[in-house]
């Protein structure tokens, strides 16, 4: 019996018994789209996570200036400004490892625009932050280092900042005031989202370093060089790990720091809470498939329950398949042929409910959805094999029937 034939004689098989074929097909039904439905959740959490850990900027380490301890009371990190702008320019010079080095210092301040005002952050920072955040304009252009030097009163905005001082557009090259003081917007920052930790990276403003030290948020009496924190983008193919250690050595050696002090700063590795975050969403995307792979295995398991009960019925029809010249293994073909395709039809089917499912809970509850092709051929596959493993024992039997005594039951 040719492939075609057995084939043929599955489906005709497989129709004498619609409700059943149905009925059977259901437990791989449900598997397979349980698992294109998870994976679909599973990996479009994992891509919003990457999404938000891309809006950060690649190869990206924070430094924060260290506490005070006042009267045996620890104040917490960035209570003190233990950084300053002569550490970056030193980081960039002698660790070869630093590609940018960015000192920031940040504050709120209400603006106001046109009538309209909002309240957000204000960065003073240089003309190379956008650089290491992999930030881009949407409109106008960066500080110049001119600008920089002088002090200029130029300002680049985020999408939220903009939406909201300039609802009808057109921000570039308008007039804003940071408490009190007038700027010229001269760029739109590009649209970033929220971070990992759910702010609105979009709601900032950027202004040159000695502005904002000189005329907003003003400047420590003690070190007019201090800043809050710096931004520290590593170069490419280098070890991240091995570099914060340089950092840290660096940074205690200018602080004078004794080998028993702590750190006087804080530091943060973004790639490292980048591959946390990802092990942790890859591994909810496993959980999630491995959870919704029981369905297969018990759809197999439906699938080998009506294949025996297939064979003893039709007990008296193999017999005269095999007196009159059919060989055991085209009984073995043709069961294994049902078998199979009862799994394929409910894996194909599953599919379609699955995706319709994802798409569905994408829209209701605001789930991130994303079906992949490997995920789908692999659902199919999958079920595919269900039907070769749990239909290979019932198949085998049925080959196995002696022609005679089959022809003997009633």
């Amino acid at each position: 019996m040719s492939y075609i034939e057995a084939v043929r004689s599955a489906l005709d098989a497989l129709r004498a018994n619609v409700l059943r074929s149905l009925l059977t097909m259901l437990g791989i039904i449900i598997g397979v789209a349980s698992v294109v439905a998870m994976v679909a959740v599973g990996t479009g959490a994992r891509e919003r996570v990457m999404e938000q850990i891309r809006s950060l900027g690649s190869n990206l380490i924070i430094i924060v200036s260290g506490s005070v301890t006042s009267g045996g009371v620890r104040m917490g990190s960035g209570s003190r400004q233990t950084l300053s702008q002569d550490d970056a320019v030193a980081l960039e010079r002698e660790i070869g490892a630093v590609q940018l080095a960015i000192p920031v210092v940040r504050g709120t301040a209400q603006i106001v625009a046109a009538g309209l005002n909002w309240s957000t952050t204000v960065h003073g920072t240089s003309d190379t932050f956008l650089e290491a955040r992999d930030w881009t304009l949407s409109g106008g252009r960066n500080f110049t280092p001119e600008e920089m030097s002088g002090a200029a009163k130029v300002a680049l905005i985020g999408e939220t900042v903009a939406i909201n001082l300039f609802p009808e557009g057109g921000a570039v090259g308008q007039e804003i005031r940071i408490k009190n003081v007038p700027f010229t917007v001269i760029g739109q920052l590009a649209r970033k989202g929220q971070n990992m930790a759910g702010q609105d990276q979009d709601d900032t403003i950027l202004i040159p370093l000695m502005t904002a030290k000189r005329r907003v948020l003003g400047t420590s009496q003690a070190n007019a060089r201090a800043v809050g924190s710096m931004l520290v983008k590593i170069r490419d193919g280098e070890d991240m790990k091995e570099a914060e250690e340089q950092i840290r050595g660096l940074l205690r050696q200018r602080h004078r720091l004794q080998a028993n002090q702590d750190d006087d700063f804080w530091m943060r590795n973004l790639t490292e809470v980048a591959a946390t975050r990802d092990a942790s969403s890859r591994t909810l995307a496993f959980l999630l498939a491995a959870v919704a792979t029981v369905s297969l295995l018990v759809g197999g398991i439906g699938i080998m329950n009506i294949m025996l009960v297939s064979v003893t019925e039709r007990t008296r029809e193999i017999g005269l398949r095999l007196a009159v010249g059919a060989r055991p293994r085209d009984i073995l073909a043709q069961f294994l042929v049902e078998a199979t395709t009862l799994a394929t039809i409910g894996g194909a089917v599953g599919v379609v409910i699955g995706a319709v499912g994802a798409h569905a809970a994408a829209a209701v509850a605001g789930w991130a959805t994303l079906i992949q092709p490997e995920s789908v051929a692999l659902a199919v596959g999958f079920s595919f094999a269900v039907g070769v493993f749990f239909g290979f024992y019932p198949a085998q039997r049925a080959s196995r029937l002696d022609p005679i005594e089959a022809l003997r039951t009633e």
